[in-house]
């Protein structure tokens, strides 16, 4: 099992293309053994302390493998949608871990 952390950063006034790119990717998680186990929009009052810019979105994945994460990235009904990610996101933070 591995665990994917995600801090996404969106670009200004593309919320609505990034919510529909995250109605195609996210339900595509589960055909690769996949779950979504958080999906948060921190909001100033949650965070205690930063040294960073707060994110837009966190996301906490999980997956069966390696390769299944790797099937996901590369999943061509994704790909058809990558466009609207590139116009909405400025940048994002990858994760990968384990659970010990």
């Amino acid at each position: 099992m591995i665990y994917i952390t995600q801090l996404i950063y969106i670009k200004e006034n593309q919320e609505t293309v990034f919510d529909e790119f995250e109605r195609v990717a996210i339900p595509i998680i589960g055909k690769y053994n996949g779950k979504m186990l958080f999906r948060m929009r921190p909001d100033k009052s949650s965070i205690i302390e930063s040294s960073s810019e707060s994110p837009y979105e966190i996301h906490l994945v999980s997956f069966e493998s390696e390769q299944d994460f790797k099937n996901f990235m590369t999943d061509e009904e994704r790909k058809k949608y990558l466009h609207l990610k590139e116009q909405s996101i400025r940048s994002s933070v990858l994760f990968k871990g384990e659970k010990i």
